[in-house]
């Protein structure tokens, strides 16, 4: 998306510079974190989810900055390249918005706190020093889990019940991030089918089971619904995910690839309302669900990537 210095500093530029449509996949993580410890989402979990926002567009304007000798090669119209928001500007938002994430994890309590800040550590080595190495997508792939248990300790101080969603959700931003070193130049259908085959894994574990009898506060046929409900999230992630996966494989030339990157990461809402059904908290699963289609709308205004 090419700009124009009639928007230089704009709103349209940072829009474009903290890749605003991404944006609607960050909620979703604090929520399965709170859903997967048994909490209803309250002040601490919009606490964890603020500080989640903010962590997360450091990390965007950070990354930009980092990235802006390579981008005035390959990609010239993003905003720093292009001169329509300066390094200086990009690289004080990354800062400030890593201050104001810490801040209201500390207001959520210490428990948050001593997720988010190792939480933030691995944003900034991701950005100043991982992404280009083997370890780049690891590192991504646990700052996406540390968001979720970030929400399951700021709801109620415990993360173990969390481990297993962040697990599953860090498997998946894993196989995206390991698609997108690819995005500019193409290449081998390897990471492409590595993430097809990673999806398929993921939606099959959502829609397995656990073995729990019923109860007569949750009596078989309320079972049967939330298994429906998660079951058709898993469908929805999957179909998400995958065509663009597998387009990718086919031909791993710079635009499709692309196209796999945006599928991956709009499909992590519908992962993380699967994640929640699956925690048993059908209501958490459909509020972030409701997230997609502003993300979907966003995201033809804007690249998520």
């Amino acid at each position: 998306m090419s700009g124009s210095a009639g928007d230089r500093g704009g709103p349209r530029a940072w829009a474009e510079l903290l890749r605003l449509p991404a944006l609607f996949t960050v909620p979703g993580d604090a929520l399965a974190g709170a859903a997967a410890v048994g909490a209803r989402p309250g002040r601490r979990t919009l606490l964890a989810v603020g500080s989640s926002l903010c962590l997360y567009e450091a990390g965007m304007a950070l990354n930009d900055w980092a990235d802006r000798a390579e981008d005035a090669l390959e990609r010239p119209h993003r905003p720093l390249p292009s001169g329509r928001i300066r390094p200086t500007a990009a690289l004080t938002a990354a800062c400030a918005l890593t201050t104001a994430g810490l801040a209201l994890a500390a207001r959520s309590g210490r428990p948050a706190l001593t997720v988010a800040a190792p939480l933030a550590a691995t944003v900034w080595a991701y950005d100043l020093a991982l992404k280009r190495t083997p370890a780049g997508p690891a590192a991504m792939a646990a700052a996406r889990g540390l968001d979720l248990l970030l929400g399951a300790a700021a709801a109620t101080g415990g993360i173990r019940p969390a481990l297993r969603p962040a697990a599953l959700l860090a498997g998946h931003t894993l196989a995206l991030t390991t698609v997108s070193r690819h995005e500019t130049r193409g290449g081998s259908p390897v990471p492409a089918l590595a993430a097809l085959g990673t999806t398929g894994v993921l939606a099959r574990t959502l829609t397995r089971r656990r073995a729990r009898p019923a109860t007569a506060a949750r009596p078989a046929h309320s079972r049967t619904a939330a298994d429906t409900l998660r079951g058709a999230l898993a469908a929805v992630y999957a179909a998400t995910a995958a065509r663009p996966y597998l387009h990718a494989a086919l031909n791993p030339s710079p635009p499709l690839t692309q196209r796999a990157v945006g599928g991956g990461i709009r499909a992590t809402i519908p992962l993380q309302a699967a994640l929640s059904a699956r925690s048993g908290a059908p209501v958490t699963a459909l509020l972030t669900a409701a997230l997609a289609p502003s993300a979907a709308r966003f995201a033809r205004k804007v690249s998520v990537t």
